[in-house]
């Protein structure tokens, strides 16, 4: 364990490296960079800085100053593969070091990155302690080393790791520093599979179809309908010019239809724009001049929530779902909206200068109201709005919209997981062509493996070997959850975006396969072996293991088409189909 200090200096070159970097798109730090010694980093801070090791190869560094205070550090980039962030096509590539930095808030990103090399190593992670941070990182062309930097106002506290650990594990650690201290009540439906309306429906909202999909969901293994846009209009053009009223206009006598649903087992979310209020809408008359942002093109302001008016008026609009019609959770969509670099001033009225600060009191006062009402009240986000600081008012992070796009939908499952700390991560809305084969919908299903999976097709028009691959997914998803949600997470070659993703849980460990590639079968700790084989390839082989394990191999439709005894330090190949499951079972 170690600490040292700093104080002020206007030098940014001493030590090995000293190669200024052109910052066209950053600004400075005010009164100049000072080495500060940390464990074998090339570290400096502006202001008053602060280094102390808390485990081998993690370092604490703190800056304080008045103003913009900056921590920057570089490390070699040597057997390096990837930049990794929590970001919608953030991951799979190394940036130069004078890129666009990322200016993160509560509502919008995460401060978080890391350096991977060879092997799924950690080269190099980071966290800030606090959410509104600008950083940067990037390869320096006149060294070859990988620089990142990290800047905010008055005091930052960043952590770094360059353990070498797999860089989930790294990541892992830091997420659980960040929860340190903040509250995630999370309920049990909230890790249950879902049915959205979104792209099986769109707009088109009647009590009838939300009540029939629910059903045929829920013989299926689908716990949790989320109604989407168009319950509030009946416009059916698209848009949102209708929004802020939030009027059940296509769910008319809403209390009895979500009864209904309820009758059936199947619990009931609703959809709300959250910052935006329709310029069609008489809610725009009411409080349509306390404006953040004019969203023209989306027929809508956003609504200013450093003002005690907006926020009050849009806590009663969004929990009277909960408190009035007996809804189970809302879907609150939109909140990176807040999220202003141009924000105006605020206005007469407000009672908080900052917009997170708005947000995060609209944000508490909506979790309040409606888990008064329903202490299992679900509220689920949606990337890029998965800031911890907001892990108190969410149950839910679902990945951001990529219809029909399997592997856009693993990367950015897996990418939120590794820095969700306890929140459950949904996939996007998975849909298909009618056409689609049943192993094509087992693979859909196995690329989002590792979150908690939202179906949004016509369950009505889906063929008898589409349900059953849907029904067997959706049991293995409901069998294994301690492992595909709660178990370590450790995803493969981030740079390919995660052509194998292994969870391991206590006594199992789980697998998927998206690419041919062999699957490691050893250690002792478990008793139960999953490989979900997603990849056209069908011959799975495994290395590393040892003793004798039964084989169960499934196709897409769970049915069984091997079963045998192996030995695993001779098992050469084992035939999956594709869509398919291998469990190996030992004693």
């Amino acid at each position: 364990m170690t600490e040292s200090t700093s104080g002020t200096t206007s030098t940014a070159t001493t030590g090995t490296s000293t190669a200024e970097v052109w910052e066209p798109h950053a600004p400075t730090a005010a009164g100049g960079l000072r080495p500060l010694y940390a464990e074998g980093l090339d570290l400096r801070v502006s202001g008053t800085g602060t280094a102390q090791g808390i485990a081998d190869g993690v370092v604490e560094v703190t800056a304080e100053g008045a103003g913009e205070v900056r921590i920057e550090w570089r490390v070699p980039c040597v057997d390096a593969t990837a930049l990794w962030t929590p970001e919608p096509r953030g991951t799979g590539w190394l940036p130069a070091a004078w890129s666009a930095p990322r200016r993160t808030s509560l509502a919008n990103g995460a401060p978080i990155a890391a350096l991977v090399g060879t092997g799924d190593v950690a080269l190099c992670a980071f966290a800030a302690g606090r959410p509104d941070v600008l950083a940067g990182a990037g390869v320096v062309e006149e060294t070859g080393e990988f620089r990142f930097w990290a800047q905010a106002t008055d005091r930052l506290t960043v952590r770094i790791d360059t353990s070498r650990r797999h860089f989930g594990r790294a990541l892992a650690d830091l997420a659980a520093w960040w929860g340190e201290g903040r509250t995630a009540d999370i309920p049990e439906a909230a890790r249950r599979p879902a049915y959205s309306t979104w792209y099986s429906m769109h707009q088109d909202i009647t009590p009838k179809g939300v009540e029939t999909q629910a059903a045929l969901g829920k013989e299926l293994g689908l716990d949790v309908i989320i109604v989407d846009d168009g319950w509030m209009t009946a416009d059916r053009t698209r848009g949102y010019a209708h929004c802020g009223d939030w009027e059940p206009v296509s769910l008319p006598d809403t209390a009895a239809h979500v009864q209904r649903v309820h009758d059936l087992g199947v619990r009931y979310m609703l959809w709300y724009a959250l910052p935006f209020i329709g310029k069609d809408s008489a809610a725009y008359r009411q409080i349509g001049h306390h404006v953040l942002a004019d969203a023209a093109h989306m027929g809508a302001i956003v609504a200013d929530p450093r003002q005690p008016e907006v926020r009050a008026f849009l806590t009663d609009r969004l929990a009277r779902a909960v408190e009035k019609w007996g809804m189970d959770g809302l879907k609150v969509d939109f909140v990176d909206w807040f999220a202003r670099v141009d924000a105006p001033p605020a206005g007469p009225g407000a009672d908080c200068e900052s917009v997170d600060e708005g947000v995060e009191r609209l944000l508490a006062e909506i979790r309040r109201r409606i888990t008064a009402a329903d202490p299992e009240a679900m509220i689920e986000h949606r990337q890029p709005y998965v800031s911890p600081g907001l892990w108190p008012y969410a149950t839910m992070i679902r990945a951001t919209d990529c219809p029909l796009s399997p592997q856009e939908n693993r990367q950015r499952t897996i990418d939120v997981r590794l820095a969700a700390g306890p929140v459950p991560v949904h996939a996007d809305m998975l849909m298909w062509h009618q056409g689609e084969p049943a192993e094509q919908v087992a693979c859909h299903l196995i690329n989002v493996l590792f979150s908690v999976p939202q179906v949004s097709v016509d369950l009505a028009t889906q063929t008898e070997a589409q349900r059953e691959a849907i029904a067997f997914w959706l049991g293995v998803f409901r069998e294994h959850t301690a492992t595909l949600q709660l178990g370590e997470l450790l995803p493969a070659r981030p740079d390919l975006g995660y052509p194998m993703v292994t969870a391991r849980g206590t006594g199992t460990v789980a697998v998927a396969r998206y690419a041919a590639l062999p699957v490691d079968a050893s250690g002792d700790d478990w008793r139960t072996l999953l490989v979900a084989n997603a990849d056209a390839d069908p011959d799975v082989r495994l290395t590393g293991g040892r003793g004798q394990a039964a084989v169960t191999v499934q196709d897409a439709r769970g049915r069984i088409v091997r079963q045998v005894e192996v030995e695993l330090d001779r098992a050469d190949t084992i035939a999956v189909p594709r869509g398919g499951l291998l469990t190996l079972r030992r004693a």
